[in-house]
């Protein structure tokens, strides 16, 4: 059993004896607030993020202001991990959707560590490839599916990375985060509530029935589940 097993994170409690002993002395706590932009698209990434609460969302913006989520991560897996391979340089913007706890490591630092470890290579590449794979999808999502079914989805996604039916979040988020105006998301959100799905209460969204919410939802929940599932062996019980 390694030092980081227990870790909430599963990218750390998942690493062997080896590459955990190699990283635990690197790694430093921190708490970041929602809003808190941890790098623009084009910067250079500088550190790398193991969150263990909260939701990071991965964003890509226009020259008009407007953006949209490409994709999100928490207790799942790492933020900025491409820098550990060749790709220091960021192509779209993380954003602190939902406070976060995590870990936390100098990118250069990390990647020399991995310089030394074909596993920990393989990791990091696999959790790459999952988080380009739910962009592709999430963007698939975004020309497909309603508004409704892409509301469901998000909130589904949500739950399982904060372990919790309470998602912290107003309403005016999620639609700059679905790339729609706040009186579409209002609309589907109010029927959702007045089907006993979810209850929406000061910037707080309760899920009340998440197997009706599954239902409401495209086919891309399930699709990014049995993605993150066959690359990297995670699902939204098994941490």
């Amino acid at each position: 059993m390694s030092i980081l097993s227990n870790s909430p994170n599963y990218f750390l409690s998942s690493l062997s004896a080896r590459d955990a002993a190699l990283l635990h002395p690197h790694l430093k706590p921190i708490e970041l607030p929602a809003a808190n932009v941890l790098y623009k698209a084009e910067d250079v990434i500088t550190r790398i993020y193991f969150p263990f609460t909260g939701i990071v969302s991965f964003v890509v913006g226009v020259a008009s202001g407007e953006f949209v989520e490409a994709g999100v991560v928490g207790r799942n897996s790492a933020v900025g991990i491409n820098a550990s391979l060749d790709g220091a340089i960021a192509i779209n913007e993380a954003i602190v959707q939902v406070a976060i706890t995590a870990a936390t490591i100098e990118a250069g630092t990390f990647k020399g560590l991995a310089a030394d470890s074909e596993s920990m290579r393989v990791s990091c590449a696999r959790h790459e490839e999952m988080t380009l794979g739910q962009v592709q999808q999430v963007a698939a999502c975004n020309a497909l599916h309603n508004i409704e079914q892409r509301l469901a989805r998000w909130l589904l996604q949500a739950r399982d990375l904060l372990n919790s039916d309470l998602v912290p979040l107003t309403q005016e988020e999620l639609s700059k985060m679905l790339g729609v105006n706040r009186s579409s998301v209002t609309l589907s959100a109010r029927r959702l509530q007045e089907a006993g799905l979810i209850d929406y209460h000061r910037g707080h969204i309760q899920l009340l029935d998440t197997d009706a919410l599954k239902d409401v939802s495209c086919e891309c929940y399930e699709a990014i589940n049995a993605l993150f599932f066959r690359l990297i062996g995670w699902s939204p019980n098994n941490i």
